[in-house]
């Protein structure tokens, strides 16, 4: 109990702030319902390094999967009046509500990934941001090199991360829906390490993958923004 005290006075406001600005909201009038955040940009966008088929399927099945499955798990109880970053602190360690986390967790971190992402992204960053990963990292090249490295050694399915953790930078992973807001954590980026974000397109290729988002998909003024908040 004390463990969750601290995450939710630790996380909550920045959480509720990063949902607002990503779109995610709950009614939040008694059986209220969480709606699916819309794309940050069309389906096709970030073509030719993630195709649309691969979009529309990640976003259309398995995103709006967790959506639906998490609305019908708290239709008519005290959760349908919870923002989504309540639900996950609530709900986070409770072996009675698996379910309810791995789903609310999940629809925060897609939605998370979505804008992590952009058209015409990725590369080195400038400004606050860059300065901040040269400070924490030593350079862009040691950023990149830790945060693919997660991504790679993630077993199975999962996450890798940009967080910032008191006033430090740092990487990290986790495991199927787990998140970085459950465990008190800041998160600046997210790369999604499950198959069906990359397999349409890449197959077995996971670093493949990992290097094309950090080339050419990275949402670095999402980041920033994160940061600053």
């Amino acid at each position: 109990m004390d463990r969750r005290k601290f995450l939710k006075l630790s996380a909550g406001a920045g959480a509720l702030a990063l949902f607002q600005m990503t779109g995610v909201s709950c009614k939040g009038l008694g059986g209220g319902m969480i709606i699916q955040a819309s794309l940050p940009y069309k389906a096709d966008a970030l073509e030719p390094y993630l195709s649309e088929k691969t979009i529309r399927v990640h976003y259309g099945k398995h995103h709006a999967g967790y959506v639906k499955k998490l609305n019908g798990m708290i239709k008519g109880s005290a959760y349908a009046d919870m923002t989504i970053e309540a639900i996950i602190q609530k709900t986070y360690g409770s072996t009675d509500e698996t379910g309810i986390f791995n789903n609310a967790a999940q629809v925060f971190n897609h939605t998370f990934y979505w804008n992590s992402m952009k058209p015409g992204g990725g590369g080195e960053p400038t400004g606050i941001i860059a300065e901040k990963i040269q400070a924490d990292f030593g350079s862009f090249y040691e950023f990149k090199k830790a945060f693919a490295s997660a991504a790679l050694s993630q077993f199975g399915s999962g996450w890798a991360w940009l967080v910032k953790d008191g006033d430090a930078l740092k990487i990290i992973k986790t495991a199927n829906a787990d998140t970085p807001i459950a465990q008190g954590l800041t998160p600046l980026l997210t790369v999604d390490v499950w198959e069906h974000a990359y397999y349409l397109d890449y197959q077995n290729r996971r670093a493949d993958y990992v290097d094309t988002y950090l080339e050419h998909l990275v949402n670095w003024e999402f980041a920033e923004t994160n940061l600053a908040g």
